[in-house]
């Protein structure tokens, strides 16, 4: 796959790589997108509705439009309390929140906006709304955030979380996207809406301050004093995204030797090096993406960044660099199971089906139950909510756990305390987290992991996404019995909307892309990386055959 990495990545964005916020901005509002164009209708994702408004894919008739329909659904289902509206830094987030307000002070709905504007994490909005509804039986708060997650700077996003804090579920989407989609094709005729700035100055308009609320609780979740007794040297870089100035707020409540590398916020993001395919992405995983932090990690203990809504996690030693994120929550699980003495024994760990097998390995040491589910934080959020989940994490460095009494902290994935946990991790144990995945490897094997992309017609993505064990025509994988085959997904027995395949030393899943004509196939040999090659290849021959017409 090598041929594929732009011979640009890693290196700082050139000046012809960045966006034009002015064009952007004007694009957003003076463009309407055409709901027979199947790109540019509503369609949410794993994390809500995604777009650029160049592409007439994110612009303000989307926004009002989702907007509405989500109004509609509060109704339906007697959600009547707050509505928590956070946004990122992405160029078009302002706009867009803008946008909502119209909608949500049009239609009654009491909305939640930071205190002096501040931009907010997605865990900030996730800890607001479980903060708020504790106790509630009825007269609950959801949210809204305004965030394309870790996407280039020319892309929107929103997203929804419902009363349980966190990621709304098909269930809810589905209603949402199809009302959205009527409403563009009604050239927004039902849609209720009122002047900007009455919205601001309107009774139901108040204001939160998710900062405040959030860093004042972290020692509820992490173990600061520890980090503050051992002199735990950190660095972070907040990659210009929405959690910019919580890292300050935390070093000073906390009184911690942490050190914000840049707190620079330019919507084009000019200060970032190049992902792997010439693309500026804010991917904290990506260690293109992290080159920044990268070069200067000899100088802390420990250093880490966050995506845009600070959502994902990235994990930076001296020693092993930047952590591939299957490492690092293997790394945690193995942590917090030793060190969360009030957690029950019935407290499970959460993983998707995409995620590394040496969780498996470590929840079977720990004797604890293992919940896989498919690909998706929403499918974890109810079993955080009652605290039967203490640790969650998916592949693409999402997680997010309980506070240290066992109860509920979020129900969205947490890339701050995440972040932090590294740090006391260090503190606790005396080495960082990259030489503590070395002593896991050691005990468990060493597995090697990637991810591949191949063609797929429309019509093969739907055979993929309803594919059967029964139809795949292999017996073996790599040179070894396959042993399981999954359409289901064990934990929790939904559909994967694809196929996984498990032999003794490696495994792959194939999905179909919900955007593109391509499917996706995840593998992991424990085998090396020959093996995880022959994993890869054989794949793609197993499941071309299986959907071929």
């Amino acid at each position: 796959m090598s041929d594929r990495i732009n011979p640009l990545a890693g290196q700082p964005a050139p000046a012809g790589s960045l966006i034009d916020v002015s064009a952007l901005v004007a694009a957003y509002y003076a463009d309407a997108p055409d709901p027979g164009i199947a790109t540019q209708r509503v369609a949410f994702g794993t994390s809500g509705h995604r777009g650029s408004a160049f592409e007439r894919s994110f612009n303000e008739w989307h926004v009002l439009a989702v907007t509405q329909a989500i109004c509609d659904y509060r109704k339906a289902k007697g959600i009547d309390g707050p509505l928590f509206l956070g946004i990122d830094t992405h160029a078009l987030s302002q706009p867009a929140c803008a946008s909502a307000l119209e909608v949500l002070a049009a239609n009654g709905v009491d909305v939640m906006l930071a205190t002096n504007d501040e931009f907010t994490p997605t865990p900030a909005l996730s800890h607001a709304i479980l903060t708020y509804n504790r106790g509630r039986s009825s007269g609950l708060a959801d949210g809204v955030v305004v965030t394309p997650s870790h996407n280039p700077p020319r892309d929107g996003g929103f997203k929804y979380n419902p009363p349980n804090g966190g990621p709304a579920g098909q269930d809810i989407t589905g209603g949402v996207e199809a009302a959205a989609n009527r409403y563009l094709e009604l050239r927004l005729d039902g849609v209720k809406r009122m002047p900007h700035a009455l919205a601001l100055k309107a009774a139901t308009t108040h204001r939160h301050d998710f900062l405040d609320a959030y860093v004042g609780d972290l020692d509820q979740v992490i173990d600061m004093e520890a980090i503050r007794d051992a002199h735990v040297r950190m660095g972070v870089d907040p990659l210009g995204g929405a959690g910019v100035h919580y890292w300050s707020a935390i070093a000073d409540r906390y009184k911690l030797d942490l050190t914000v590398v840049s707190d620079t916020v330019d919507p084009r993001f000019g200060f970032m090096t190049l992902d792997w395919d010439g693309q500026i992405r804010m991917d904290p995983s990506s260690g293109y993406a992290m080159q920044r932090l990268l070069d200067i990690k000899d100088r802390f203990d420990v250093g880490f960044a966050c995506d845009t809504d600070h959502d994902r996690h990235g994990i930076v030693t001296g020693g092993a660099g930047l952590l591939a994120p299957n490492h690092y929550l293997s790394v945690v699980v193995d942590y917090l199971f030793q060190h969360r003495p009030q957690w029950g024994p019935q407290v499970a760990v959460g993983k998707t089906v995409v995620s590394t097998q040496l969780i498996d390995r470590l929840t079977a040491r720990l004797g604890r139950r293992l919940y896989e589910v498919p690909v998706g934080f929403k499918w974890f959020a109810d079993g955080l909510l009652d605290a039967s989940l203490g640790f969650v994490g998916e592949e693409s460095a999402g997680a997010t756990f309980l506070r240290r009494d066992g109860s509920a902290w979020t129900t969205d994935k947490d890339g701050i305390t995440a972040a932090l946990l590294s740090a006391e991790i260090t503190a606790r144990r005396g080495r960082d987290p990259g030489a503590l995945y070395t002593d896991l490897a050691n005990e468990f094997g060493n597995p090697v992991a990637s991810r591949i992309d191949a063609p797929a017609t429309a019509q093969q993505k739907k055979q993929l996404s309803a594919l059967s064990p029964q139809q795949l025509g292999a017996s073996e994988l790599a040179g070894e019995k396959i042993e399981n085959v999954l359409s289901h997904a064990p934990g929790n027995g939904a559909a994967i909307g694809g196929i996984k395949v498990i032999s003794q030393g490696g495994w792959f899943a194939a999905r179909p892309s919900g955007t593109e004509n391509i499917y996706k196939i995840y593998g992991e040999s424990f085998r090396g990386a020959e093996h995880l090659r022959r994993i890869l290849d054989e794949a793609q021959t197993i499941v071309d055959a299986a959907i071929s017409p």
